[in-house]
């Protein structure tokens, strides 16, 4: 499978490929991992190969293929909820139900594209299941999640899961270099060290979007931890209640941070970029403590994957953090 478009994760885009090739592929597929890995890149590359009538697929030069493209093949279908718990309604799943029983219009298959899987009420879940358990012979589901958890175990039973990871950072920094010119590569290495390996994060903090918002987030929240002031580490996780992603990075970035007080003057590189916060910490916090706030990011993270409630996990993070901290 020519997979141009879309690097890193290489041992899965060939076992993927092969099964296409190899005409194998699964009528269900979840791509599991974090925002800015590439999940929807990568299911959209999976569709154009499975309508594909070049040689290596995609080929990029067909009609199937540049239809695809250009996002009107009139076998590919593409949902995507805009996030949040049940945000993805059966009503969806039964429109889905209704026209997957139709034969393809054009291609050997009918690819059905379902973003945000794991936003699936339980009732839209049980719903698709129906059509999982015999579907006809062409329909093919590619469902991405950032967490297969929140799927249910027998859709999961009727699916291949794969999970993404981050790119190396060298192989991501020449990437993004390609796509932008005007990008350092140094910056852009720098960026993907941060985020490990996303280049979705990367691209949008070298941007100046949200991910520099939430970096300086989280250097607030350590500033909090070390000055004992529990109103500043309340104001710092107030931008949580806005969405529950937010909440996924900074734990993610955090750590970063942690470990890189923890090993700070050691001479090992730093990950989060965050050198000053960075060297407050290790200042100011004893190895045990750094330890278990650690340990409590992972923690933190798993809750804001499980979509509990905003305020709940901002009064979570506070009370956790400080107690980790020895506050």
């Amino acid at each position: 499978m020519r997979t141009s478009d879309f690097i890193g994760n290489k041992r899965i885009t060939e076992q993927l490929g092969c099964l296409i090739d190899a005409n194998r592929f699964p009528q269900a597929v979840v791509i599991e991992g974090e925002q800015g890995l590439g999940k929807k890149t990568l299911a959209r590359l999976l569709a154009s190969a499975l309508v594909c009538r070049g040689g290596e697929k995609p080929c990029g030069q067909c009609s199937q293929c540049r239809k695809a493209e250009e996002r009107i093949h009139p076998d590919i279908f593409e949902y995507s909820a805009p996030g949040g718990a049940n945000s993805f309604h059966i009503d969806v799943v039964r429109d889905i139900i209704k026209d997957v029983f139709i034969q393809p219009n054009e291609a050997e298959h009918k690819v059905y594209i379902l973003g945000n899987a794991d936003c699936m009420s339980i009732s839209a879940q049980n719903a698709l299941l129906k059509v999982l358990e015999e579907p006809p012979a062409y329909a093919v589901f590619i469902l991405t999640a950032q967490s297969k958890s929140k799927l249910l175990e027998t859709v999961l039973s009727r699916s291949v899961t794969v999970t993404l990871e981050g790119v190396d950072p060298d192989e991501g920094a020449k990437y993004i270099c390609s796509r932008f010119a005007d990008t350092d590569y140094d910056k852009a290495k720098s960026g993907l060290e941060t985020f490990n390996g996303n280049i979705g994060k990367t691209i949008d903090s070298l941007s100046g979007g949200k991910e520099n918002e939430m970096a300086q987030v989280c250097r607030d929240i350590c500033r909090a931890l070390v000055n004992e002031n529990e109103y500043s580490l309340l104001c710092a996780c107030s931008v949580f209640q806005k969405d529950r992603e937010s909440i996924v990075f900074a734990c993610d970035f955090l750590k970063n941070i942690f470990r890189d007080a923890l090993v700070y003057g050691s001479g090992a590189q730093l990950m989060s970029g965050q050198k000053d916060t960075a060297k407050l910490l290790k200042t100011k916090l004893t190895r045990q403590k750094l330890v278990d706030l650690l340990r409590v990011c992972d923690t933190l993270k798993k809750m804001a994957l499980m979509n509990s409630n905003n305020s709940i996990l901002i009064t979570k993070i506070c009370y956790s953090l400080r107690q980790a901290a020895g506050r």
